[in-house]
Order: C-alpha cells, then structure tokens, then sequence
C-alpha cells in the first residue's frame, strides 16, 4: 500500500505529505514528533524550520448525503486520506420527537424531551383550582418560521464540517469540491423518471450554508452528480474506474468514498475539447490505496433531568450525562482486559456497585463489562469515533 504521512512546521502549517520511511526516520533523529488528530490521521510535526514550504495542490472532496457521506484528499499523484462519515441525522430526530418511518409505515412513536417537558408542566398544574386559574403554557406562535436549520441536518452538516477542519490543519489544501444535490421533481427536466415531489432529500436544506462554512477554509467549487459537459461525479468515478456499492450502509471506501475521490479529481482531469477537434479526457491522475476511516459520533445519552418511571421510594434515577466517579468519561477511548483478552472501545456507560464501566465499538454496539482496575485510558473524547 502506498501511504503518504502529511507533514506540519513547527508554527502548524501543513507542508506537503512525506513518505513513512522517511517520516520514520526524522522521528528516530529527533527531527519530527508523530501525532495523531481527531480525524485519526497520523502526522508529523517539524521540531526544526523546514528548507521550503512550497506545495502542490491537493484538493478534497466532499460527497455530503442524508445519513452517510464521503470524504476524500486527493493530489495528481496520491490519494492521501478516505473517509466513510456515518452522520447524526435520524438519532437526532429521534430524540428531539421525531418518528421512527421505515417503508411508509410508522414503526415507532419517540417522542423523547417532547414527552418529559410535558410531563413537568403537568406536574405543576393544581387542578383543585378552576380550569382559568391552572398553570398551563399560554398559546404562543409558531417558531419554526425563524430561518433557522432543522437540527438534525444542521448536526450532519457540523460533523463533515468538523472533520474537513481537521483535515485542513495537516494537509495544504488547494479546493474543497462539494457535490450539490439537485431536486429533479419536474417532467419538463428533461429526465423520463422524473416524478412529481420524489426528488427532493434534506441533503439539499443546508448544501449552501455548509458551503459558506468552508469557504472560510478554502475555496469551494460547486460539482453536480451528473452534467451535461461530462464532468459530473458519476461521469469522472466511471472516468476513473472507481466501482460504486450500491449498498450505502456499508462501511468499505466503494460507498461513499469513492465520490469523494471523483470530485477532488474533477480538478486534474477534465471532459473537454482536445487537440484533434473531439471531445476526450484531458489531464492526468494517479488514485492510489491509502488510509480509510470509519467516522461516527458516540451515541451516548446526552444528560437529562432523569429516567421517565420513578424507581424505590419515589425517586427519579439520573439519565445520561459523561460523568462517572472514575476518571473516566463517557466517549474516552480505553483499553479494557477481561479473561486474559484485551479489547479496545469507548467508555458509554458505568456501573457505579460494581465499579465498572461499559465499552463501546465505534458503531455503539456494546463490547462487554470491564472492571475500572482493569482499564486503561488511551485519549479524551473529542466526540468521534474513528474506526
């Protein structure tokens, strides 16, 4: 496989990516510091001013959908970083009220801080008193008409925008290439499966502000899926041979990755006019195996006031929260033993009697009990599980 390790000076800016011998070496000389960000990207860091900081441009791509999205840093000759996101979106609105909708049908109801709040309010209402005189919440308007984003598509859009942040501040990137979704509901577009009102995705509310975001960290240039000139998404992946899974859960760089590669490329390749008066790919690129990660958030319950039922006495249980009586939280990345096997996961939650905390794998499915004796913390949580 070949790697490139991106490289930074001592004041933090990204200088161009070295190849891991090398890297290697100047961390045995005592030139460099290996590091590791939230975006579990390995990097170096330079102890000494480097000879020159002049670099070739990189570009990442950024293929942002309604659950899952792909990012990639490509150059002419190396693929530097991929990522498969696994955004926030449908646990969001679950806990916000939302529900739960799988092949038109309602198969959950989760009604989440919407029910408690209600529960409070009625808590407090005496209803020995006439029905004028009771505590309820008087009549207000309706204040979803602010031109605020939803909170579900806003968390998504924050979490592409976190981890291109990161990528930015190890790699010297040139452009960042963002796919906008476009509604194609209208039978006069042109498209024969074009139907009335099936176009439309929620990727599409908050494309144009996560553009304005990064443009404060670089460049943005507008890529459609499919174009007339040639230069779509699908056009350079098919270009380039890149094989797309039409399964968009799977966690593999075919998912999703792969568009991320398609538009950073779109900047060394193009579908154009050549020479001889015909249209032909122009420009040339090398797209290489390199490092992919598996990116989602910890699914922790964020603290409430407490559990819905009372428990012995009348008392409400605490729910959720990262505090636990040890010195770990919940989201740290830890190494537990257990029967003389060693697991690695994210703290989700403790077992206060018996001194233990609950581990978790980066797609929040539970690992086991271990004892805190037995743990041992390996970084803070920056709230990302990288895989």
């Amino acid at each position: 496989m070949i790697l490139r390790v991106p490289v930074i000076s001592p004041e933090g800016q990204p200088l161009m990516p070295t190849k891991p011998s090398r890297a290697r070496r100047m961390v045995r000389d005592g030139k460099a510091v290996g590091k590791w960000n939230d975006a579990g990207v390995y990097y170096i860091q330079l102890t000494a001013d480097p000879s020159d900081t002049q670099t070739q441009p990189i570009h990442l791509g950024c293929d942002p959908g309604k659950s899952y999205s792909g990012i990639a840093v490509q150059s002419a000759h190396f693929t530097l970083y991929t990522a498969h996101l696994v955004l926030p979106f449908q646990r969001i609105k679950e806990r916000l009220g939302a529900a739960v909708i799988k092949n038109g049908k309602v198969i959950k109801n989760v009604r989440g801080r919407a029910l408690q709040r209600r529960v409070r309010r009625g808590r407090r209402i005496n209803r020995k008193v006439p029905f004028h005189l009771r505590a309820h919440r008087q009549k207000r308007f309706n204040n979803r008409r602010q031109p605020k984003l939803p909170p579900s598509i806003k968390a998504s859009r924050q979490m592409e925008l976190r981890v291109i942040k990161e990528l930015s501040k190890i790699f010297p990137i040139t452009s960042i290439v963002y796919e906008v979704v476009k509604a194609d509901v209208d039978r006069t577009s042109g498209r024969k499966g074009a139907k009335s009102g099936k176009g439309f995705s929620p990727v599409m509310t908050a494309q144009y502000w996560a553009m304005e975001q990064l443009e404060a960290i670089a460049p943005v240039i507008k890529r459609h899926g499919w174009q007339k000139d040639g230069n779509g998404t699908s056009q350079i992946r098919k270009h380039l041979g890149l094989i797309k899974c039409k399964d968009k859960k799977a966690q593999a760089p075919e998912a999703h990755a792969v568009d991320g590669i398609a538009l950073a490329a779109s900047q060394f390749t193009r579908y154009q006019a050549s020479q001889s008066d015909s249209m032909d790919w122009v420009g040339s690129i090398d797209v290489t195996p390199c490092q992919f990660r598996v990116i989602t958030r910890p699914a922790y319950f964020r603290r409430a006031l407490h559990f819905d039922n009372p428990g012995k006495g009348g008392t409400h249980k605490r729910k959720g929260g990262t505090v636990t009586p040890w010195v770990f939280r919940s989201g740290d990345l830890v190494v537990g033993e257990k029967a003389g096997k060693v697991f690695r996961g994210w703290v989700g939650g403790y077992t206060k009697k018996a001194k233990s905390v609950s581990l978790y794998d980066h797609n929040w499915r539970r690992i086991g009990k271990f004892v805190v004796s037995k743990c041992t913390l390996l970084r803070r949580s920056n709230k990302l599980c990288v895989a």
